[in-house]
Order: structure tokens, then sequence, then C-alpha cells
């Protein structure tokens, strides 16, 4: 039987296309990987797979599917059903999606945005603003991965995938995890699954 098309539609420095690779690569789901930078985001042709233009994008078997959360969730529910990546049960399934909504926002605005200001091109989200969403999220992040080795529980879960690069890599953006070593102790547990792959620095 012949392997579905699955292709992800991203760049290899992007936090939020790393989250689907990793997953991907986790779930052993072979795939091609389509580099899609700016002036590719801006074709008709991505504009019909993504018409907001941005990534990632993934198709799978004929489905376009935008959003890397949303991708996540897909990904979950088609190829890992009632594993302990996105939990079934109603509280697992809420502290999943609390992290997923914190990832959409202070670890975009926070860390993310930091990193990109430094490295790429001006978010629009003030320094200030960025540390400070930043260290928000880590005291939290800390706090909560004392007494649990994963942010939703005892196992990975999505919210684990969506958080990883961007904490990970928050030292690109001049935010220092030196005084956060439960968060230091959960990026070398994400580091350490089997089919784990990184997200370049460069």
């Amino acid at each position: 039987m012949d392997q579905p098309a699955r292709i992800l539609h991203g760049t290899r420095l992007s936090g939020h296309t790393h989250r689907v690779m990793l997953f991907l690569h986790l779930l052993d789901l072979p795939h091609t990987f389509s580099d899609s930078p700016a002036a590719v985001r801006r074709s008709p042709d991505f504009r019909r797979l993504n018409p907001l233009g941005q990534i990632p994008v993934l198709e799978d078997d004929g489905l376009a599917l935008a959003d890397s959360n949303a991708i996540l969730v897909y990904l979950a529910r088609r190829y890992a059903p009632g594993s302990n990546w996105l939990p079934d049960d109603p509280v697992g399934a809420a502290r999943v999606q609390r992290w997923l909504s914190l990832a959409a926002g202070e670890i975009a605005y926070g860390p993310a945005a930091a990193r990109i200001n430094a490295r790429f091109f001006d978010t629009g989200v003030p320094a200030a603003l960025a540390q400070r969403l930043a260290a928000r999220v880590l005291g939290l992040m800390e706090d909560e991965l004392g007494p649990q080795a994963w942010l939703a529980g005892a196992a990975p879960t999505i919210a684990d995938l969506a958080c990883y690069a961007y904490i990970a890599h928050a030292p690109e953006g001049g935010i220092a995890l030196d005084a956060y070593p439960q968060v230091r102790a959960w990026i070398a547990r994400m580091q350490a699954l089997p089919g784990f792959v990184p997200m370049p620095a460069d």
C-alpha cells in the first residue's frame, strides 16, 4: 500500500514549523519538507493552501491544514488516537489546551518575539513587553514543572511540543534560562525523546 502524500511547508528556523516537524518525527510519519520563505508564501499557489500566507501548512493525502497548534491536534487525533499526546478525558484535554493557548499568547509575544526581534526583523512587540511576558511564562513553567515532568501532566503531550522550540531557543532573544532549572531539565527531557529532531540555530 502506498504511503499517503504528506508535505510540510515551512522554514527550518521557525519554531511554529519545528513543533509540527518534531511531531511528525516522533510519530514516525514519512513526509517531505517544502522550504517556504516569504517570497513563496506570497505566491498564488501557497495562498491556495493558506490564504493568510502563514507557515506551517501540512498537506496530508490531499488535505491542507494551517496553524501549527491545529496541525498538532489533527496529527494526534488521526495518527495517535487514545494516546497521551492528546488526552481524551476532559481534565487532561483542558490542561493541554491551556498550554496551547499560552504558546499562542505569552510564548508567541514573549520568547518568540524576542528571538525574532533579535535575529530577523522587528515584530512590533516592544522589547520590554517581550521580556516581561517571557519572565511570566517561564516562572509559571518553573513552578508547574517542579512536581511533574511534563507541562500537562505525567507524560509528554502536544502541549510540550507547542512550547518547546521558543523556550529552548529563548537565549537567542536575550532571555536567559539560568534561573529556571526545572525548565532546563524539561528541555533536556524533550531532547531525549525517541525520534527528537532539533531546530537549527542558524
